[in-house]
């Protein structure tokens, strides 16, 4: 109890009642008490620690109190600062600056107008189911913004939970167990949290709301008019500015309530493209053709269909990559000339960004748009006829080539392989580099000496190449062929020695060239030393680097190419007006990766 400073007096003041004796007190007439006015719980505890946040004389008290005090304001303060936050954060990476965060959320006006007209008994329940639905879009809005940095597209909440065993292995693989552990253990960690601060910062600014309506009835009103306003001029502020590319948010800011709607709508039209999918899959104009009138423009040829990893559009065109990348193809197209190698090269657009290289496997393989997993299950579970199912009726012996893979693949024999090699049983002696563990030239080595040098027959193999494969480092070098043997020529301490203290922006803008350079250099050596009339080779891209390397705009395009001593076989193909060489520029033809089979097929027949 705080004491008042007045001196105190002997004598009773003037307006103090004398005291009143017992029987006094009893015979008194008694009149009914008053009613007092009822106060729902929930709103009288509402007012009651609003009222205690209520600022008083600094001087009446404690210091304790009033640091307290001071922390409460402040946790509302960065409770409500938080809500706006999440309701204004961009689902792209480039476009979180501060800029993004000067914005009306009208999700944030039309929760605190509801929660000032609710009463007590409903508000809290109402704001916390307010801060789960929060939460969760919230974190929507994190994967979508990982998702759009890696593959170029939002995070698909019926088709990408595979996808997050796949990322867990490719950590794993690329820089060890305990950094994939730490990873998931961290994105749990980071969700439920995301979640807890979330109804937290809800409640709080319920509480906030009930104890302080006429302030609160304010500033919602003002924001709501402000909204308004923005929304009818159509302000706008800049987030994203390079070269000619401007992205800007509007100020009357909705994004959140369009990212359910969006989400909503996903999951429902994920849920019917398995039977678009299935529809389109039923017609299929090879499915019945016989073996002995496939491929028989290639006959007695050994075909190798190679996909390089991250090979993209960008790595021919885009200024910063294609000097190095150019370089070696045209140096390329100017060596296999000389050995009376043609080629020629053009464009697909692949089915995936920055990953899930299966798809783009899928498609050119198989005719079909194969752009998210729902697909790819539902491909490798039909009996539709691949490129390389369509070699085996033909008569030719086909394996494949995944030094990526390390455990059992069921896929492969959908897919139609006399023989799978993976990691298991390639027979690599060598140093292991980062995820693409075994270098593209033992790769390839190992085709040559498992499968071409053994057959009695044509053989067909489709090769994975995947030292171009994120992060880009170490990058293996190129050796004699005839050393490669079992791969214990790779050293990678000593094929990194100059690549070690790199910076993050270093790696992304300098060894992807490089590692792409040394995935083509691969091929072009290997044709060089074990090419022959006999030989057929097509080699593109899997898919472009993840817009963290290209940025925001890249095209999904990969270059394309086909070579061949043999004049007839290129004879064949006139007609697809690919440009000659190794390297297509900015005019060549663009097709979707899924017209490749049928064209194949067609000019091949």
């Amino acid at each position: 109890m705080i004491l008042s400073s007045a001196t105190h007096s002997d004598a009773p003041a003037a307006d103090t009642p004398t005291p009143q004796t017992a029987a006094e007190v009893a015979d008194e007439p008694t009149t009914p008490a008053e009613p007092t006015q009822q106060v729902e719980p929930t709103e009288a505890r509402a007012e009651a620690e609003a009222a205690a946040d209520t600022p008083v004389p600094a001087a009446a008290v404690p210091w304790r109190q009033r640091v307290r005090r001071t922390v409460g304001w402040a946790v509302s303060a960065l409770a409500v600062a938080g809500l706006l936050a999440a309701m204004t954060l961009p689902y792209q990476r480039d476009l979180v600056v501060p800029a993004a965060f000067a914005r009306i959320p009208l999700e944030a006006v039309v929760a605190a107008a509801l929660l000032l007209v609710l009463p007590g008994r409903l508000r809290t329940p109402v704001a916390a189911g307010l801060g789960v639905l929060l939460g969760v879009l919230t974190v929507l809005k994190v994967a979508d913004m990982g998702f759009f940095s890696v593959l170029a597209r939002p995070f698909d909440p019926v088709m990408d939970w595979g996808l997050l065993a796949d990322g867990y292995r490719f950590i794993d693989a690329s820089y060890g167990r305990a950094a994939a552990v730490g990873a998931a253990v961290g994105a749990v960690l980071l969700t439920g949290a995301v979640l807890a601060l979330a109804v937290f910062a809800t409640l709080r600014t319920a509480r906030l709301l009930a104890g302080h309506r006429r302030v609160g009835g304010g500033v919602v009103g003002a924001l709501a008019a402000g909204w308004l306003v923005f929304a009818l001029l159509g302000t706008t502020v800049t987030v994203y500015e390079e070269e000619q590319v401007t992205f800007a948010l509007p100020v009357a800011d909705r994004a959140t309530a369009r990212l359910a709607y969006d989400h909503t709508l996903q999951v429902g039209a994920s849920l019917r493209d398995r039977q678009e999918f299935a529809e389109l899959a039923a017609v299929d104009a090879f499915r019945d053709v016989p073996g002995d009138e496939l491929l028989t423009a290639l006959r007695g040829k050994d075909v190798l269909l190679a996909f390089v990893e991250s090979y993209g559009r960008d790595a021919v065109t885009a200024p910063e990559f294609a000097p190095y990348v150019a370089d070696v193809l045209d140096d390329g197209s100017q060596r296999l000339a000389a050995q009376g190698f043609g080629s020629r090269s053009a464009f697909l657009t692949s089915s995936t960004v920055g990953g899930s290289s299966w798809l783009a496997h899928g498609s050119t393989l198989s005719g079909l748009w194969v752009d998210n997993q729902q697909r790819y299950h539902s491909l490798v579970t039909s009996d539709r006829l691949t490129l390389t199912r369509a070699f085996g009726r033909a008569g030719w012996r086909v394996s494949g080539f995944f030094p990526g893979n390390s455990r059992a693949w069921p896929e492969g024999a959908f897919f139609g392989y006399d023989q799978v090699y993976d990691s298991r049983n390639m027979g690599y002696a060598g140093d292991r580099f980062a995820f693409a563990s075994i270098p593209d030239q033992y790769v390839l080595s190992a085709f040559d000496r498992f499968e071409r040098q053994a057959a009695e027959g044509p053989v067909m193999a489709e090769v994975a190449l995947l030292s171009s494969h994120a992060p880009w480092t170490p990058v293996p070098q190129l050796v004699n062929w005839n050393t490669v043997r079992d791969g214990a020529v790779f050293d990678r301490q000593e094929m990194a020695a100059d690549q070690e203290n790199r910076s993050v922006e270093e790696s992304l803008r300098d060894d992807y060239p490089r590692a792409v350079g040394y995935s083509l250099s691969t091929i072009i050596s290997y044709i060089e030393a074990r090419g022959d009339d006999d030989l057929v080779v097509v080699f593109l891209g899997d898919h472009q680097p993840s817009p963290v390397v290209t940025g925001p705009s890249a095209s999904h395009d990969v270059p394309v190419t086909i070579v061949s001593r043999d004049p007839a076989v290129l004879d064949l193909v006139a007609d697809w007006d690919w440009q000659d060489g190794l390297r297509p520029d900015g005019q060549a033809p663009v097709w979707q990766m899924d017209q490749f089979r049928d064209r194949f097929l067609t000019a091949f027949r």
